[in-house]
Order: C-alpha cells, then structure tokens, then sequence
C-alpha cells in the first residue's frame, strides 16, 4: 500500500487554520489529522486527546529526547509538537495527513520527508482582517494580540518557502477548504509520485 503524504497547513494566529481544517475534512473525511502535544494548559472546552494532548514540559522533553516528536517548536512559553506515533498510524494507512503547525515546525517535516511533504501557508486578506479576528474570539489580551500580530511578520517572511499560499477570505471558508483540496488532488499527481507508471510503461 503507497503510503500517504503529509499536509502541512501553517500561519500566524487569526489566519483561520482550525475552521478550514475542519471545512476540509468535512468535504474529504478520510484525511487524517494528528493531535499535536502541547505543555500549555487547557483552555475552557478544550479536551485532552482531542484538542491535543497535554503534557507536562517534562513528559514533553522525555519524549522529544526519546525521538518521539516528529517535530516541535516552543511559541509563547509553551512546547507544541507532533507525536512521531499519530503521524505514522495515519500515513501507514495509506490516508493523508494534515499538520496544522508553525513554520518552524513545518520546515522541520519537509526536510526530513521531503517530496512526501508539502508545504501550504494559509492567510487572512490582509493584516487588519487577522487582527480583527484574534479580538473577537475574546480570549486574547491586548499583549497576546500584539505578540500574534508582531508573530506573523516572521511567519510571513518564509511564505517563499512553501509550495502554495491560499487566503482564507472572510465568509468564504468553504471555497478556501475546496482550494486546500484540489492541492491535496494534485499532489498526488506530480512527477515524483507517478515516476513508476513511466518507469514501467513498457514492461
């Protein structure tokens, strides 16, 4: 069975990865998605396992020097990573999988997956839209708002290094999921995954 290929979904805060995530699954359920490890507490509604799967920076730390953690960065104090385990029972399975993770992260999957990775940014229309999200969700304080914000400069700055950047346009999140989607359709179809009909055309 061809394994699948990993999906990373990335952006700064208010960018609206979570919906689309969710949009997306709900037009493609087979796709899997793995829950990340965090050391930062839960916030209210949020359940362990299914939001993700909280530890304390000890667990964290044991796991990541046992290989554990297919990647991580550390954002506002707290550790976020992928448990090396969530990946592997989905691509081994032969489904996709999406990582909605930070930059950092992202380029941590590509370079050791390479072509079985590809890499999508994902964008408010514009900074003032971004900003204006993270304040209605009314958990952030004037402080965090400002530390996403000033985030997203750094965040935007390695755009280049990804391989599709889609906005997610107000209103629009369905059309933003069914763009995410036809990505994910092509992948499939490039010159590195199809190499063996060509290799073997005339066996």
């Amino acid at each position: 069975m061809e394994k699948g290929l990993v999906f990373v979904i990335s952006g700064p805060s208010g960018s609206g990865k979570g919906t689309i995530v969710e949009e997306l699954r709900k037009i493609a359920p087979n796709i899997g998605v793995a829950v990340s490890a965090t050391t930062r507490a839960p916030r209210p509604g949020e359940v362990d396992g299914v939001t993700y799967h909280y530890k304390t920076r000890e667990e964290f730390e044991a796991l990541l020097a046992a290989g554990e953690i297919l990647e991580h960065t550390e954002y506002s104090g707290n550790l976020y990573g992928t448990l090396k385990s969530e990946a592997e029972k989905v691509i081994g399975a032969g489904r996709d999988l999406i990582l909605e993770i930070e930059v950092d992260g992202g380029g941590q999957v590509k370079r050791l997956l390479g072509d079985d990775c590809v890499l999508i940014m994902l964008l408010a229309p514009d900074a003032a839209e971004q900003e204006r999200r993270l304040r209605d969700r009314g958990t952030e304080t004037e402080e965090k708002i400002r530390m996403r914000m000033e985030k997203a400069h750094t965040e935007i700055a390695v755009a280049g290094d990804y391989e599709y950047l889609v906005l997610n346009e107000t209103g629009k999140q369905e059309e933003c999921a069914e763009h995410l989607l036809a990505i994910l359709k092509a992948a499939h179809l490039t010159y590195p995954r199809m190499r063996h009909i060509t290799d073997h055309y005339f066996d």
